[in-house]
């Protein structure tokens, strides 16, 4: 197959899978204080995995999760939060995914390497996302509750909801591939 088929498959599959990261955060509700869980993260670390090796792509994605992030965002103005935060949880989570895939280990386990790397790139990013977020939030407007309240009520539970998220998304998107007869890498 032509370089530039499975180039176009990809950015059609990352384009699909951005637009169900979209509708899906927004059709949650919100947590408290006016915060979702955040569904377009859960989309873009699928992407990055599959994408592990394209740096622009990646970034690409993570720069359109922020866009959509900060149009579907709940938090009084959380526009900004959102763009920085996801932002710099791309760049954060890419170099964290780059140097897991470089464990030995990754190489020993097979194909549950993946699985492990987008639940291990939720688990981590949603904490990292959501320390950014709210830390530019409180910088720029104040939080409705304090920091602390805030992160054990919302990005908490978030991390769990992702996480499950994320291993039901992913394995539904893994074999939805492989019954398409699409190499994922």
């Amino acid at each position: 197959m032509k370089r530039r088929t499975i180039d176009t498959k990809k950015m059609i599959l990352n384009a699909i899978l951005l637009g169900i990261g979209f509708i899906l955060h927004q059709v949650l509700p919100a947590l408290a204080a006016g915060i979702t869980p955040d569904m377009t993260l859960v989309m873009l670390f699928c992407i990055m995995v599959i994408n592990r090796e394209n740096y622009k792509t990646c970034l690409v994605s993570g720069i359109i999760t922020a866009i959509f992030s900060a149009l579907a965002t709940k938090f009084p103005m959380g526009q900004i939060p959102n763009f920085v935060d996801k932002v710099v949880t791309m760049h954060v989570m890419y170099f964290f995914m780059k140097s897991l895939y470089m464990l030995p280990v990754m190489n020993r386990i097979g194909k549950k390497a993946d699985q492990i790397a987008v639940v291990s790139m939720t688990a981590i990013g949603t904490l990292v996302s959501g320390v950014v977020f709210l830390t530019v939030a409180y910088l720029m407007a104040g939080l409705p509750g304090g920091f602390g309240v805030l992160f054990v009520s919302v990005v908490l539970p978030t991390l769990v909801f992702n996480m499950v998220a994320c291993l039901v998304l992913y394995n539904v998107l893994s074999l939805s591939l492989k019954r398409s007869s699409y190499q994922l890498n």
